[in-house]
């Protein structure tokens, strides 16, 4: 199993701790094997790729498909509590934009679904791990302006889709930044959602249900900022 249980924040081979260069190396994935260019290994050089980190992601179709919740928040908690979802990593990049487009279709949203989650899928795994901090531009964020561009149909030739994709990124973002780092994509993630079920009803009159986030998840994350996120669990 890819996942260690005694440290599921940390390296997912031996669960020691990251380390993120400021420069890019050739890393050998310690799961396929394939050489990349990346920055953030473990500090006794485990090196576990993106697509490796992701791998599971048709469990999470299965589930998008038969959910029937208009809540985004709760298909997105139980897409993160599949076994393939470890506590960070790229696959939010999907989770996030996936969630919102089940919940759309299911509050009314006139989609293709296959269609569209085939896409959300396909570009949401091409955002690498550590955007963050490293581009400026949390993948929580940019996959919920996915599932925005997804569903009004942007391009780069687009108009007013192009504005709306956009500026569902920059309204997520936004909040991310009040919150402040570290990273934890739990946290970006539900922040991402929350801000995209407003987004949603003020441009495509479709009205998703929201409920109040507790994090279930803070004992697992060694860089949770605790009070400051406004998930962390009060007395």
């Amino acid at each position: 199993m890819l996942i260690n249980p005694d440290r599921p924040d940390e390296c997912l081979i031996c669960g020691s701790p990251l380390e993120y260069l400021d420069h890019a190396e050739e890393m050998t994935c310690s799961v396929c094997g394939q050489r990349f260019s990346d920055r953030a290994r473990c500090v006794k050089g485990h090196y576990v790729c993106s697509q490796c980190h992701m791998g599971g992601l048709d469990s999470m179709i299965s589930v998008c498909r038969r959910e029937t919740s208009k809540d985004p928040v709760a298909i997105l908690d139980e897409l993160m509590s599949l076994p393939f979802c470890h506590m960070h990593g790229p696959e939010h990049h999907v989770l996030v934009g996936a969630s919102l487009l089940t919940a759309f279709r299911n509050s009314g949203g006139n989609v293709d679904f296959d269609r569209c989650l085939s896409e959300i899928v396909s570009r949401g795994r091409s955002v690498p791990g550590g955007a963050c901090g490293y581009w400026g531009a949390c993948g929580a964020a940019v996959s919920s302006g996915i599932f925005v561009s997804v569903i009004s149909g942007s391009s780069p030739l687009a108009e007013e889709p192009f504005a709306l994709s956009n500026r569902m990124t920059s309204r997520a973002l936004s909040r991310i930044a009040d919150v402040g780092g570290p990273r934890c994509c739990k946290r970006d993630s539900y922040l991402s959602v929350k801000e995209a079920v407003a987004f949603v009803e003020e441009n495509f009159g479709v009205k998703m249900e929201t409920s109040d986030i507790i994090c279930s998840r803070s004992s697992r994350n060694a860089q949770c900022i605790r009070e400051r996120c406004p998930f962390f669990p009060r007395a």
